[in-house]
């Protein structure tokens, strides 16, 4: 195991990042890089013992590779959604491995990055992720008051505390599902393509990375729609991109 620190450097640490990787040569080029961030980084190059360390400690960020030994990178995000529905999950893949990317977006990753990478996007990625991350500790640990609410029909989002509700029942949102959702009530009927959806909510707009959208689009509707194959609420505009339907309460 490895572990990097930018506290020499007199940088924040707060923000730690699990890198789970097993090619050194990139484990370690990407430790470097986000250092120069300010985090503070852990290594683990075998899938087993990187699951325990998510699961055991606390991580703004798991940086997940999809091949590893002992236990792959989609049973671990898999694993680590159902015990941490709110970690933040960057996943690497394959530059030819389409299968593995939408499989990872669907089983709970956040964002996805092939190989090989620019540094610049991945820091880029790795910073909008901890972003949402500090929003969203910031609404629990000062528990707000509840402002910011909109209702449509029978969903109900409160923005502060980062709660939704459908029919008085609360649901589970990851960080980056709840700010899809909320960005697409905030304008309701308005039609959004998928690049547009990437620049605001995942703050990057990079031609390939569609599946981002329409991954985080289909697992939204599993939690919010009676019928995610007849949605009422994020509907398709076909060959243009997604929009809420503002419905009465």
């Amino acid at each position: 195991m490895l572990q990097l620190s930018a506290t020499e450097k007199g940088k924040n640490t707060m923000d730690s990042v699990l890198v789970v990787e097993d090619d050194m040569d990139i484990a370690t080029l990407i430790q470097v890089n986000l250092a120069e961030l300010g985090l503070s980084l852990e290594h683990h190059a075998d899938g087993q013992t990187g699951l325990n360390a998510a699961l055991n400690q606390s991580f703004s960020l798991v940086l997940l590779d999809v091949m590893l030994p002992t236990l792959g990178g989609l049973d671990i995000c898999r694993k680590l959604r159902e015990r941490k529905p709110e970690q933040a999950i960057l996943m690497l893949t394959a530059k030819d491995s389409e299968t593995d990317r939408v499989l990872g977006l669907e089983l709970g990753a956040d964002d996805y990055m092939t190989k090989p990478f620019s540094i610049r996007e991945l820091q880029a990625r790795v910073r909008a992720q901890i972003r949402k991350v500090n929003v969203l500790k910031n609404a629990h640990q000062h528990q707000l008051e509840p402002s910011g609410i909109i209702e449509s029909g029978s969903i109900k989002i409160i923005k502060d505390t980062r709660e939704v509700f459908q029919q008085g029942k609360p649901v589970e949102l990851t960080a980056t599902e709840f700010d899809l959702l909320f960005h697409l009530m905030q304008h309701p009927n308005q039609v959004f393509s998928r690049a547009q959806l990437l620049e605001s909510v995942w703050g990057y707009q990079h031609c390939g990375y569609e599946h981002t959208v329409n991954s985080h689009i289909n697992r939204l509707r599993s939690k919010i729609e009676n019928d995610a194959t007849q949605p009422d609420y994020v509907q398709t505009v076909w060959g243009v991109g997604y929009k809420f339907n503002k419905q009465q309460g």
